[in-house]
């Protein structure tokens, strides 16, 4: 798998931007993981910290992947590096006004109860508006670009595109509750517009340890996070086959790791879809109802089959495909 055994070799042409910002963002692990210790102030029932933190590892994650998969890039990288410095320029316009909300003690997304904590709150909308738009752009550059062998390319297309649709869940979060609208048309307003949770007001009830996703309504967050790690979850799909074709000889064609993929994603974009439609009910993950444990059944039923279906009918690796696997 050349995805993988070109890794090490490429850092050097890894995208510098986005390297430094992922060590900027571990270092402010380490400062909003001190912050949680440290600052028992408390913001929608969550430590005030806790976003800081979740931001930073996400943020980080997002920047260390696409940093190591653009410099794969035969060509487009041009393009490819343009893109990438502007996602780490919108990142830091993010990230720095999401600290000052919290050294401030104010929420950072859906706050519009001053003109400033409106003003912010709009920047960082439109940043994570165009942070969509060049992950997108991202994206098709990779599905009109051949990179690796074809369990590689599908890995990043695919990975990348449900990394997209998990994106896309953050506007949703945006918009007014039915809540909200009665309190603005009592006049009881409190300049919060949007939530994350569905079916519960943002901190009510109790959290989920770490995660503080609800455990009493809908968390938009979740189908979002699922979405937005495909892009990593697919290559460790392709890294665990691989490593499976020492005694699954039919692992050893890359043509059936790249059907494998196509399965995995398919497995990845129905778990979204669950998880996404089960937030949207108003229902905690931890406490699926019969629907979605059924949906849920069904869909790692079709995931098995295809999976067996595609290693019961592919044909048997050649010996110089074997021998060149082990050569590489």
């Amino acid at each position: 798998m050349r995805m993988l055994s070109e890794m090490t070799a490429r850092t050097r042409e890894w995208h510098r931007p986005m390297v430094f910002f992922t060590g900027a963002m571990a270092v402010m692990a380490v400062v909003s993981a001190l912050g949680m210790l440290f600052d028992s102030r408390t913001l929608a029932g969550e430590p005030i910290w806790q976003k800081d933190f979740d931001f930073a590892l996400s943020i980080g994650m997002y920047c260390l992947t696409w940093a190591w998969l653009t410099s794969m890039l035969p060509r487009g990288r041009r393009t490819a590096s343009w893109v990438s410095t502007a996602l780490v320029a919108l990142l830091s316009v993010e990230y720095i006004l999401l600290t000052v909300q919290i050294i401030r003690g104010q929420r950072s997304h859906f706050n519009k109860s001053t003109d400033l904590n409106s003003a912010l709150g709009n920047v960082m909308g439109i940043s994570a508006g165009l942070i969509l738009v060049g992950s997108l752009v991202l994206a098709f550059v990779f599905v009109f670009v051949p990179v690796g062998d074809p369990a590689d390319r599908w890995a990043i297309r695919l990975g990348a595109l449900l990394s997209v649709a998990g994106m896309a869940f953050g506007p949703m979060m945006g918009a007014a509750t039915p809540q909200q609208q009665a309190a603005k048309a009592a006049g009881t307003w409190d300049g919060i517009q949007g939530a994350h949770s569905v079916g519960v007001a943002d901190g009510s009830g109790p959290l989920m340890p770490i995660t503080g996703w609800s455990e009493t309504g809908g968390d938009l967050r979740i189908p979002h996070l699922v979405g937005l790690h495909a892009l990593q979850a697919l290559p460790v799909l392709v890294l665990l086959l691989v490593l499976g074709s020492r005694w699954v000889p039919k692992l050893r064609s890359s043509v059936v790791r790249a059907r494998l993929v196509g399965v995995g994603a398919v497995g990845w974009a129905g778990l979204l879809a669950i998880v996404g439609w089960q937030a949207l009910r108003g229902q905690p993950l931890i406490h699926p109802d019969a629907l979605t444990l059924g949906a849920f059944g069904l869909l790692v039923a079709l995931v098995v089959v295809l999976a067996g279906l595609v290693l019961v009918l592919s044909k048997p690796v050649r010996a110089e495909a074997t021998a060149a696997l082990t050569a590489a």
